[in-house]
């Protein structure tokens, strides 16, 4: 079997307006729209609160409203009459897929769109009566359900303005699915923390927006570069791709990344810095780390066609010019280890 090692970005790119969104656009599909390259929606958290990780998970839920405090995003229940800014957040959503449905109607190859996980959500956006929804477990529920009603109709509404795809990949972002396990989100006040949540129930809430993603026709990923990150949970729950930072997997996180890989499903390997608190690594670099990743898990590069090279996290604490430099490198690195 020959493998098709293929180049994709986390989701995040720099910038604070609508032109830095428009000009994040031209840079993934100029550097990824052709060959190797999975190329994506990017995500602008530098236009504000309706533009950040936790306001477009916002805008994907069915049935849930929302507005926003001085301290962040709180639920307002299930009024069918949202505030302002979740309104908002849902409009610039739309808008930023009409750029892409402009620019890549007839793009055949696999696209990728991110949203905000259940349980991330549950630890940055508060429920009606203060503190996060993290500290309740109905509140919970019912925001992870929400959350899975309102993916099938958003990978229906991406499938229906990118009609020629051949796969279309959801990553599922769960930056905080770590803290939310080990109970270190902090409460409200600060001096205090969140218990930690049960294993099985964290499973289900993700399980719920996984199976979802898969019912609606698309590939479900998990994306979270946080070290402690269970990744073994989280493809037991149905993930289908994992994206992970190589630098804070452990031995046990390998194994679970083999395992994929060996069953024929996706593994992200995010091995390129995404700021330039680092300097840029070369492509041969780049490509020496995977291969010798592969080797030290005993895989032939021929025979893993759902690697993907990928910077670590997200680019938006970059600069256009490294941003476009960091996916240029992914993909010439795919190509490099594609051919050995």
């Amino acid at each position: 079997m020959s493998a098709t090692i293929k180049a994709t970005g986390v989701g995040s790119h720099p910038g604070e307006d609508q032109h830095a969104f428009d000009e994040a656009v031209r840079v993934v599909l100029g550097e990824l729209g052709e060959g190797l390259g999975v190329p994506y929606l990017p995500e602008v958290p530098g236009r504000g609160a309706t533009a950040t990780m936790t306001g477009r998970g916002l805008a994907v839920l069915d049935d849930l409203d929302a507005d926003l405090q001085p301290a962040g995003w709180r639920l307002t229940g299930s009024s069918g009459s949202p505030g302002v800014d979740h309104r908002r957040t849902r409009s610039l959503l739309a808008q930023d897929l009409d750029a892409v449905e402009e620019q890549a109607r007839d793009f055949a190859g696999t696209f990728k769109v991110q949203v905000a996980g259940p349980w991330t959500l549950a630890a940055t956006v508060e429920r009606p009566r203060g503190d996060k929804v993290l500290a309740d477990h109905g509140a919970r529920r019912e925001l992870a359900q929400a959350l899975a009603e309102g993916v099938g109709a958003h990978v229906a509404d991406v499938r229906r303005r990118l009609p020629s795809l051949e796969r279309l990949v959801v990553q599922v972002d769960e930056p905080a699915l770590a803290a939310v396990l080990s109970g270190s989100v902090p409460t409200a006040s600060g001096f205090s923390r969140h218990r930690s949540v049960d294993l099985p129930e964290a499973s289900q809430a993700l399980g719920w927006v996984l199976a979802a993603v898969a019912g609606a026709g698309a590939e479900p990923w998990v994306h979270a570069c946080a070290p402690g990150t269970p990744w073994g949970l989280v493809r037991g729950a149905g993930a289908r791709g994992l994206s992970v930072d190589l630098a804070v997997v452990s031995a046990a996180d390998h194994d679970v990344l083999a395992e994929s890989l060996e069953a024929g499903e996706s593994v992200a390997l995010g091995v390129v810095p995404g700021t330039r608190s680092a300097a840029l690594p070369t492509d041969a670099q780049v490509t020496e780390r995977v291969l010798r990743w592969l080797d030290m898990l005993g895989l032939d590069p021929a025979e893993v066609p759902g690697l993907v090279v990928a910077p670590a996290c997200g680019l938006a604490g970059a600069d256009t010019a490294y941003a476009r430099a960091a996916l240029a490198l992914v993909r010439t690195s795919a190509a490099n280890v594609q051919s050995g």
